[in-house]
């Protein structure tokens, strides 16, 4: 039997690491494919590690039970023992294996389109950086092909721990006589955020479950489902509904008159909340977070989890309570902290559950709608182009660079250049404070506009205007 080449493979697949993992198409993840990655991955861990257990769990797309299969498959043929978690939150799965000081493998493909999926990587301390993911595309180790691929059995444990987690903060069903509903979809988390609402004393109402897979993505939420959670709000007489995308790791949370939150807004209540000190986040985030003047120190980074939580150490020198978030709305941990008087551990990976359950601690005070009402007039949107060629997104962005006035001036946009911002994509301050920011995604052929303005149909129509205006432009 001929053996593969780990680095060959993975050139051959076409596979890419974008801002949070390796995504392709799913005919590109072939059972050797994810092989390869895995034992690639295990190798890069030999310089800083003692590997002989991996944890992997998978979210609800139908290609990923086989990938994680591939991947557990040539793990064990070379002496490594699988913990396989099932169905959870990528969350869930980084802290269990954390806790356990093992690294883990997240078969997911998170937001992006039902024909693609992902893996994404953590050592023992968490997110893999982007050294990391260099070395596991040059390590050249050489393995056996194989065809079978057999069932896993499901271990409960991290599902479990990931509840404990956020109830143990409680000494009392303090969410008693709210009523929480939870757009389901086909989350990651759905068989077990109902359990850890009704364990904190909320009623819940399960929403929306959905057998076949739903890519929700909580920065470009569609105007059917705002309509959608307005009415669930209405006829359920609902105190928050919560949701989330695909791995369970991007909230997506509406108040009580059912609108949603954007995701930057909720990591700033939620960071406000956690009396945390110095944030990391990326560039595309409100510029409000800096105008509330509610933290010590703001530094602001490329986009992507990796970059935020690169930042970390740094805050750290000077900072006790460090955090960051990004405009999905994904909550990262960066240090201890604690909550009525309990200490939560850390969690530097995105997480879904601690935004919102840090956010109904701060409606017992106040609505959310009241809440957010007393920040800063700052108002956010973002959409994006799908199947757009990400090498058209990059050749019109670097003309962008090169002449911003004259790239504005082709999307039809009024206004005066005070800032051009390059940290990613191209983000461009007019001088009236208004902001339009344009960037490839990282995982996927969109290109994505972020805009701000101080009321929310200025944001939407510069978001409209650009994007319209985009797909005009001849090269």
């Amino acid at each position: 039997m001929s053996t593969l080449m780990t680095k060959q493979v993975i050139a051959a697949s076409g596979i890419a690491f974008g801002t949070s993992g390796a995504r392709g198409l799913v005919e590109q993840f072939t059972a050797e494919t994810c092989g390869a990655f895995a034992l690639a991955f295990l190798n890069s861990l030999k310089a800083n590690y003692r590997v002989s257990q991996l944890a992997i769990a998978i979210d609800n797309r139908p290609s990923s039970p086989a990938m994680a299969q591939a991947c557990a498959t040539a793990l064990q043929a070379h002496d490594i023992e699988v913990i396989y978690y099932g169905v959870v939150p990528t969350p869930a799965l980084a802290y269990q294996a954390m806790l356990d000081g093992m690294p883990c493998i997240m078969v997911t493909g998170s937001h992006i389109p039902f024909d693609r999926n992902g893996l994404k990587f953590y050592t023992p301390d968490g997110e893999i950086s982007k050294d990391d993911e260099l070395a596991i595309i040059e390590t050249d180790l050489a393995f056996a092909p194989f065809t079978e691929l057999p069932e896993l059995p499901v271990n409960p444990l991290a599902a479990e721990t990931y509840i404990a987690r956020y109830v143990s903060l409680f000494d009392q069903p303090w969410l008693a006589g709210k009523r929480i509903g939870i757009y389901e979809h086909s989350s990651a988390g759905r068989n077990l955020y109902a359990s850890l609402f009704e364990l904190l004393g909320a009623e819940v109402i399960s929403l929306g479950r959905s057998d076949e897979f739903v890519p929700i993505d909580t920065e470009a939420v569609s105007e059917e489902d705002k309509k959608q959670a307005r009415e669930w709000s209405a006829q359920y007489n609902l105190d928050c509904l919560f949701s989330t995308d695909g791995d369970g790791d991007r909230p997506l949370v509406a108040d009580e008159n059912g609108d949603y939150l954007r995701g930057d807004i909720l990591g700033l209540l939620t960071a406000d909340e956690l009396n945390i000190e110095a944030l990391a986040v990326p560039v595309s985030c409100n510029t409000m977070i800096e105008a509330c003047a509610r933290f010590n120190r703001v530094e602001r980074t490329k986009i992507g989890s990796p970059y935020v939580i690169a930042m970390f150490d740094e805050l750290a020198k000077n900072y006790a309570g460090v955090a960051g978030f990004e405009a999905n709305g994904g909550f990262l941990l960066g240090s201890d902290v604690t909550v009525n008087d309990q200490l939560l551990k850390a969690l530097p990976t995105r997480d879904a559950v601690l935004p919102v359950i840090m956010l109904l601690v701060g409606a017992q005070r106040s609505a959310i709608s009241t809440m957010v009402e007393a920040l800063p007039a700052r108002y956010t949107h973002s959409d994006r182009i799908k199947r757009f060629p990400t090498e058209t997104s990059r050749t019109i962005l670097a003309q962008g660079q090169d002449s911003p006035a004259v790239l504005l001036d082709k999307l039809g946009i009024q206004g005066e250049i005070t800032t051009v911002d390059t940290t990613d994509g191209l983000r461009m301050t007019f001088a009236n404070g208004e902001i339009v920011h344009l960037r490839p995604s990282g995982n996927a052929p969109e290109l994505r506009c972020y805009a701000e303005s101080e009321s929310i149909q200025g944001a939407r129509m510069l978001v409209q205007q650009a994007l319209t205006q985009i797909q005009t432009i001849k090269l």
